[in-house]
């Protein structure tokens, strides 16, 4: 779990650069958000495939698919292989972290479920300090391909390990899960439900990256597959903002569409139009994961007293105070830290607001039905990444084709970020506790 997190997260900073490389930089919202879209099917998968046959399998394909799509994002000749390399890493991503927990709930016995779980988010913490900062120093020095072979490299250890140890072991699936009513759960988030999604997500990352007909036939096409298929995946009343979990569940996927786009724009900016070094890029996000820890440390120590839906009103202010700040960034007198720090706010409006989310989702939900409520909430989440990225997307590429700046562009992408803050501002009421 150590180097999975150091290769989820010291890849991210390195996208910028190797997609003006490869001359690519209208597709960078595809590659940004292809690895979400994936990432959703591969936990989908993995589920499915631990609860079939046990969870040493998928874990042992996940891990070997994990060293195969860094290699492929490493040779990549064009902006369509990191692509495909960042959505088969999405794949194996999202295949690892579902069999991970799942192999500790069919191996470990009860008494031993949590420390393990504990280990397991600790594994997090020196990745998050260590990896952004350290693959930047590399790219800036040598190529971000090293960033992507090396990352095989230390991967292809464990993989073989893990392969080596499982193969050939017979696990008990787990127990099957009693079913919910009805009336509360939607209808289960099968196979298919999650390709289609996925599917959908794609074509809509695809399709905003341009103007003409071909281009907007595919996000016809992802709009379609994605209101047909997501709402399957979400309690019922999400997209209105029903009292109690779905809005809990819409706001998180507000909250966490603005935080990734900033995650996604702020370093492309830095890259194309500033001129940033990547080490800079590297130490924002390390500045961030800081910053997250350190709010939601707060959050739960010194402001616990606090009603819930408050937090989130808060955290959302402070997302729009970020979104604020990485607009004023755009502005060439701006030194290039001052879009480099929108991350690090934003990191404390998520520190602030996705814990109370949890809290609240966890409180509105009955003992047998928090399992549900977290599930939702993580799809929630990467929908909302999806959504928000390509509109996003959309009115930046908009821009540049009418013949605005770069800087320009990127100002009107970060000021329609603000709609989302806004709005989980004024929703936030509809989550608490009655």
């Amino acid at each position: 779990m150590f180097l999975t997190g150091l290769a989820a997260l010291a890849v991210v900073p390195t996208l910028p650069t190797a997609a003006r490389d490869l001359d690519g930089v209208a597709l960078f919202p595809l590659v940004a958000g292809c690895f979400v879209a994936a990432s959703l099917l591969g936990g989908v998968l993995g589920g499915h495939w631990a609860d079939r046959s046990g969870a040493h399998r998928p874990l042992a394909a996940g891990m070997v698919l994990a060293v195969a799509t860094l290699l492929v994002s490493a040779a990549s000749t064009s902006i369509w292989q990191l692509a495909a390399g960042r959505f088969l890493d999405g794949l194996a991503g999202g295949m690892v972290a579902v069999s991970i927990n799942a192999a500790i709930g069919q191996a470990y016995p009860d008494r031993l479920r949590a420390r393990a779980l504990a280990l397991m988010s600790a594994c997090w913490i020196v990745p998050s300090l260590v990896g952004p900062p350290l693959a930047g120093l590399v790219a800036g020095w040598w190529s971000w391909r090293a960033v992507f072979f090396g990352l095989a490299v230390l991967t292809l250890v464990p993989a073989l390990v893990v392969v080596a140890l499982l193969r050939g072991r017979s696990w008990p699936p787990a127990p099957a899960p009693a079913s919910a009513p009805s009336a509360d759960r939607p209808r289960s988030p099968a196979l298919m439900v999650a390709t289609a999604v996925s599917a959908g997500a794609a074509l809509g990352q695809y399709g905003v990256s341009g103007w003409d007909m071909r281009h907007l036939l595919f996000v016809a096409g992802g709009l379609v597959l994605l209101v047909v298929f997501a709402p399957r995946l979400l309690p019922p009343g999400t997209w209105r903002a029903g009292r109690g979990l779905p809005a809990t569940v819409l706001l998180r996927g507000l909250g966490s569409g603005v935080f990734f786009t900033l995650e996604a724009f702020v370093p492309l900016l830095l890259v194309t139009d500033r001129g940033a070094p990547p080490v800079l890029i590297g130490l924002a996000f390390t500045g961030a994961a800081v910053a997250w820890a350190a709010a939601s440390w707060a959050q739960s120590r010194l402001l616990e007293d606090r009603p819930r839906h408050h937090l989130v009103v808060a955290g959302a202010l402070v997302l729009a105070a970020a979104v604020a700040i990485a607009a004023a960034g755009t502005l060439p007198a701006m030194p290039a830290f001052v879009a480099a720090s929108a991350m690090v706010v934003a990191a404390i409006g998520m520190g602030m607001l996705a814990p109370s989310l949890t809290v609240l989702s966890l409180s509105h939900s009955p003992a047998d039905r928090q399992g549900y409520a977290s599930g939702a909430m993580q799809t929630a989440q990467n929908l909302g990444q999806i959504t928000v990225l390509g509109l996003s997307s959309a009115l930046l590429n908009a821009c540049l084709g009418a013949g605005s700046t770069d800087s320009a562009g990127y100002a009107a992408a970060f000021g329609l970020l603000l709609a989302p803050c806004l709005l989980a501002t004024l929703l936030a009421a509809r989550t608490r506790i009655t």
